[in-house]
């Protein structure tokens, strides 16, 4: 979440996504010191899912999340349980924008939406965002980044009223079956090698001796805001896959985004990996297993498969994007070349779940 400029003497926008005449009128009546004066919006750019837009309403300055536009798949983009997740884990060491409001009734805006406090920070997403920092910088984000994700995983469910919010029995196996049908709704063009991953990781999902910890299911540092003076991670941010689960999906699904497109051409000025991982200038994917490992108490193992579902798994959301964006469904850019990653994702997918 940038810092997106608003000109306060400009007419009020109107960006895709949002009818800023029904919004006035729904924050009149149920939150009337959210609606004083003209309410403009502005798109944050560089979400790839839901969408995300700055508000400026009532003298202060707020954040709206919704589901994409068009081809929204089932249970992928639940703007409730983003809500009440943050809402959960407001108490605790991680740290989340304040919950303000939620919406359900998609008569609104056209989607349910809620929304949340603004957290100044930056979302380090490029190159030209890391590059400039140094060293000890990059390490220090990197490590902050593992601190966080690792008092994640030590948050007791039942403590913040989320004892209910997932089915850890047969978690990992229900992951593959879900993510196969995400597939299979998404893909408009050959993909070899998808399901032969997909067979093998269903064939050898282990019982997830760790499960029932509360499991983002897409943290990465650009899923992050944070600030480098002092080294802080202020917000984790996206919560639209969260549930209960097995932590080392996170831990997979992080070393996917930081070790594989971390080192693949493909991700080279691809906004969803361009700034991370050791070719970026940050630590190897192994310090930052043995940072987390020192600050948590799950048995971090063998992660070849866990490896394995992250690369199938953003392999499906990658495509799941690059059919929207061939339907013309994505606003911002940079969208153009992310089902370039899906190959390669695929690839290195295959080499883990064999452990070769």
């Amino acid at each position: 979440m940038t810092e997106p400029a608003l000109d306060a003497h400009a007419p009020a926008p109107a960006p895709r996504g949002l009818d800023l005449d029904r919004l006035t009128a729904y924050l009149t009546e149920h939150r009337p010191e959210l609606a004083g004066g003209e309410l403009r919006a502005t798109l944050i750019a560089g979400g790839k899912s839901n969408l995300t837009y700055l508000l400026r309403t009532g003298g202060q300055e707020v954040v709206l999340r919704r589901p994409p536009l068009g081809h929204v798949l089932a249970t992928a983009h639940d703007m409730a349980r983003e809500f009440r997740v943050i809402s959960a884990l407001a108490p605790t060491a991680v740290p989340v924008p304040a919950a303000l409001l939620l919406c359900e009734d998609a008569e609104v805006i056209g989607a349910p939406f809620y929304l949340m406090e603004r957290v100044h920070g930056e979302v380090f997403r490029s190159r030209g965002q890391t590059d400039p920092l140094s060293a000890a910088q990059r390490r220090d984000l990197a490590m902050a980044m593992m601190d966080t994700l690792a008092a994640l995983h030590t948050v007791d469910p039942a403590q913040v009223g989320l004892a209910d919010f997932g089915r850890p029995e047969g978690y990992l196996a229900r992951q593959v079956r879900r993510w196969a049908g995400q597939l299979d709704r998404s893909r408009s063009r050959p993909l070899p090698g998808i399901e032969e991953l997909r067979d093998q990781l269903a064939a050898t999902a282990p019982e997830g001796a760790n499960a029932g910890r509360i499991v983002h299911g897409d943290y990465r540092l650009d899923n992050l805001l944070a600030t480098v003076e002092p080294v802080a991670v202020r917000a984790v941010l996206d919560w639209e896959m969260a549930t209960l689960g097995d932590p080392l999906a996170d831990l997979g699904l992080l070393l996917t985004y930081w070790d594989v497109l971390g080192d693949s051409d493909a991700a080279a000025g691809n906004p969803v990996a361009d700034g991370l991982g050791p070719r970026a200038g940050f630590p190897a994917g192994a310090q930052l297993i043995e940072r987390y490992a020192g600050r948590s108490d799950v048995d971090v193992g063998p992660l070849h498969w866990h490896i394995a579902l992250g690369c199938f798994k953003l392999a499906v959301i990658c495509e799941g994007i690059h059919y929207r964006h061939t339907l013309g469904q994505t606003l911002g850019e940079g969208f153009d070349r992310i089902g370039d990653m899906v190959e390669p994702l695929v690839t290195h997918g295959l080499h883990a779940v064999r452990g070769t």
